[in-house]
């Protein structure tokens, strides 16, 4: 009875192990099989520049808060120490008759100490720290905005990296396809020759274009391996991790207006919405290179300790005490046209700015049209090198019955077989590049990128 029931339990043990090692196997496949949203979502969250522009968000933020606190007062302490080799006097005082001489007198000591603390808060600074303040404001929006441009750029890095993986995919099986068609071919041309039917260099011809087939079998397997590094490199991912993609043999007709996607590019693109907001940014320091020409006006309080001892308990000739209050104004009048230099060098760096805008929105009118350009070329190439494949294909098979028949040689079907094997190529490509065009246009025009199987 005991060794049953212990038989039981190590059964029950091996069944859980089982089952749990199933499900992480499970697991761990579900981890390396991605769609393309998951690709662009795992990039996003995970890549170091992403992280980069979170942080400089996080620093502009900070920036915002240290030019709120030049608003408020400003609370400072200091203790020093002063030695005199001569102790300030008063002389004898003559009043002259009736009055009596008022006899010389010491002022201070040899031995001063002082402990002072000082409550500053600004009043007026010509308009220089609410000027800084809107700049800190407009750096935190700039932030943001790289943060979505690097966005828009990770994504589409994405696409390329995951529509080259399946390029690479492809070329492999159509590579693995031919070799298999050229490996039935040879044996059958070897047989042709044993039997006199056909002379050797038609079965060198089939053997070395067996090689070539090979080669280019070797080099598809390669382009694959490197094709899956570059995306573990996006994603975040140990470099040398098992990783596969979802197939998309999608293909939605789509038409683009110009003028629409151009307004579009204008309206929502990070890059032109950074520099215009770096536009206000220079108006800002015009602004604030401007606040030197105002008086800059400002109160204090000070409270005070003074003694001939380091506890500035007072003396004989100190104030064990005493507090003051003040209000100061400074105005700089003459600095050999320092300010005014600093403001024209502000309105020089927006005027830079205008010209890049400019230049820019050339850029994306131009990006824009390559992009729809591009979209409607591969468009149309879908539909030819579909019937391309089938035109391949039944080239391929006449040239097969024809050289069954000896009623063509052996080249023929090699050439038959190259054709078909850069039709598919043509067709894979054609329709890969059709959908990566979307995604190319979508970034000219500042959209993030929807996967064409929604």
């Amino acid at each position: 009875m005991r060794f049953k029931l212990i038989f039981i339990i190590i059964n029950y043990l091996l069944i859980l192990t089982l089952v749990t090692s199933i499900k992480c196997i499970a697991k761990e496949s579900e981890k390396n099989l991605f769609t393309l949203d998951e690709s662009i979502s795992l990039a996003l969250s995970e890549f170091s520049s992403i992280k980069v522009r979170k942080e400089s968000i996080i620093k502009a933020n900070m920036v915002k808060k240290k030019a709120m606190a030049s608003f408020l007062p400003v609370l400072s302490t200091s203790y020093g120490y002063r030695y005199l080799n001569e102790p300030h006097r008063i002389k004898n005082i003559e009043l002259g008759a009736p009055f009596p001489i008022i006899p010389k007198m010491l002022l201070n000591t040899e031995q001063n100490y002082q402990w002072k603390t000082t409550i500053k808060q600004p009043v007026f600074a010509g308009f220089a720290l609410s000027s800084a303040y809107k700049l800190s404001k407009a750096g935190i929006d700039i932030s943001k905005l790289e943060l979505e441009l690097e966005k828009l750029y990770i994504a589409l890095k994405v696409n390329e990296s995951y529509f080259g993986i399946l390029k690479a995919q492809k070329t492999l099986d159509v590579a693995k396809s031919a070799l298999i068609q050229l490996k039935k071919h040879v044996n059958q041309t070897r047989n042709f020759f044993e039997t006199g039917i056909i002379p050797k260099n038609d079965l060198l011809k089939a053997e070395v274009e067996l090689s070539n087939t090979q080669y280019n079998l070797t080099k598809a397997k390669n382009a694959k391996k490197i094709a899956r590094l570059a995306f573990n490199i996006l994603l975040s991912r140990p470099v040398n991790a098992s990783v596969d993609v979802f197939d998309i043999l999608i293909y939605k007709p789509i038409k683009f207006d110009f003028e629409t996607c151009f307004t579009k590019a204008l309206n929502q693109r990070p890059d032109i919405k950074i520099l215009n907001a770096k536009l206000k940014q220079t108006e800002l320091m015009i602004k604030i290179a401007r606040s030197s020409y105002y008086p800059q006006i400002g109160i204090r309080a000070d409270y005070i300790k003074e003694g001939d001892k380091s506890d500035v308990s007072g003396s004989d000739y100190h104030l064990p005490e005493s507090w003051q209050f003040a209000a100061e104004a400074s105005w700089t009048l003459w600095e050999w046209g320092k300010t005014s230099f600093e403001v024209n060098e502000k309105k020089s760096e927006k005027q830079q700015l205008k010209y890049i805008i400019s230049e820019l929105k050339n850029s994306i009118s131009l990006q824009v049209n390559q992009a729809i350009l591009t979209l409607e070329n591969t468009a149309k190439n879908i539909a030819t090198t579909e019937k391309g494949v089938s035109q391949a294909k039944e080239n391929l098979r006449s040239s097969h019955d024809r050289y069954n028949n000896n009623l063509t040689t052996s080249t023929e079907v090699l050439d038959a077989q190259t054709l078909l094997t850069q039709a598919k190529l043509n067709y894979y490509s054609s329709l890969y590049n059709y959908n990566l065009a979307i995604a190319q246009l979508d970034h000219a025009m500042g959209n993030h990128f929807q996967s064409p199987e929604k």
